[in-house]
């Protein structure tokens, strides 16, 4: 295609979790401001979060089948062949249907077969890792990329480039000063008292939710204000909601941007979108990274906690103890909070949705080689 003459047809593979959701969406409202005739599809499975959070943006989401790959030899790996043969397929069909130019793809379940349909038509594809030590999707992909994007600068992805991640113009724009007012009374907190938000993400972290629950009575004692997003699957029996004004408790947040002009420090894992999102508003945090997977959640948290934006703790080290011990002191005072946040700011990147569309797009343009 010649961009400038021809509509350019993007097809975006990441689906799952809001951490591959979320910067896929970016991308596309990146891609849009630059060409409003700009075609975008998302491919998602049934089981992700795409299928509410794509439609409500306004693009169309294309289901393809679900590839799992177990984490421990099983007799599930037996049939990894078929159900991936079976998810390439699907995956031509929509580039075919659609007539895409090119694929991005942000890892997860959805991107590996949307990386080797790309391959066998022969379309140039783009990939971009959100974490410091990639999956398994992403490395695979990352052999006949295009390009390669990474959203942190400690990445050692082959061939990749530091682009930043792609973020919500929510967030990337946002002044928290200027709307803390605004936020605080939106979720019912006085302004003139410490707030610390709690998150786990788009799903919540019952360790945190936990933790948090027990030391609410001292937190609340100290004239802390928690804003706590709990999660859809939280347990009301991990939550004391008698605690009385100043300590809310929601399952879900559809306004991050007002959640952080909020706050004044962050109790959360150590996810990718966590970590570029509190360091491009400039808010210091306490990472609990998830204690599962190939680590990537400590990797991520590393670089902010080492340039003085943030705390580590570990999983079982996250208790109402810890709470009262160590964090009720830092969020109480004010200096040290502000210190974290101008500190965690100094890596934020604010432009990785600009970066990744001037990519995707001269990926198009070059076509097929």
């Amino acid at each position: 295609m010649t961009l400038g003459s021809d509509t350019l047809r993007v097809v975006l593979a990441g689906g799952g979790t809001a951490g591959h959701v979320e910067p896929a969406l970016a991308l596309a409202d990146a891609l849009l401001r630059k060409d409003p005739d700009t075609s975008v599809t998302a491919l998602g499975t049934e089981r992700g979060l795409e299928t509410r959070l794509v439609p409500e943006r306004g693009y169309e989401l294309a289901l393809i089948p679900p590839v799992p790959v177990p984490r421990r030899p099983t007799v599930e790996l037996l049939s990894l062949p078929g159900r991936l043969r079976a998810a390439v397929r699907a995956v031509e069909e929509v580039l075919d249907r659609t007539g895409a130019d090119v694929l991005v793809g942000f890892g997860g379940y959805v991107a590996a077969p949307a990386y080797l349909a790309a391959a066998r038509r022969h379309l140039p594809y783009v990939v971009h890792e959100a974490n410091v030590r990639a999956g398994w999707a992403n490395r695979l992909g990352a052999r006949r990329a295009r390009y390669v994007a990474a959203a942190s600068s400690a990445c050692r992805l082959h061939g990749s480039r530091l682009v930043g991640m792609p973020l919500r113009r929510a967030i990337s724009t946002l002044d928290r000063s200027a709307v803390r007012e605004e936020a605080r009374a939106m979720f019912g907190l006085v302004p003139d008292r410490p707030v610390l938000l709690v998150t786990g993400g788009s799903q919540g972290a019952r360790r945190l939710n936990a933790a948090v629950a027990g030391a609410a009575a001292d937190l609340s004692g100290a004239s802390v204000q928690v804003l706590h997003l709990a999660g859809p699957r939280a347990n009301p029996a991990d939550i004391d909601s008698e605690v009385g004004s100043g300590f809310v408790v929601l399952d879900f947040c559809d306004r991050m941007d007002l959640a952080y002009a909020a706050a004044d420090f962050v109790l959360c894992r150590g996810g990718a979108m966590t970590v570029a999102e509190l360091t491009a508003v400039g808010l210091g945090a306490a990472y609990v990274p998830l204690p599962i997977g190939n680590g990537e959640q400590r990797l991520n948290a590393l670089p902010v906690v080492a340039a003085g934006g943030g705390l580590l703790v570990d999983d079982e080290a996250c208790t109402p103890s810890w709470i009262r011990s160590r964090l009720l002191p830092l969020v109480s005072n004010p200096s040290r909070t502000q210190a974290m946040g101008q500190a965690a700011s100094r890596l934020g990147r604010r432009d990785g949705d600009e970066r990744l569309a001037d990519l995707v797009r001269a990926a198009a343009k070059e076509g097929a080689r």
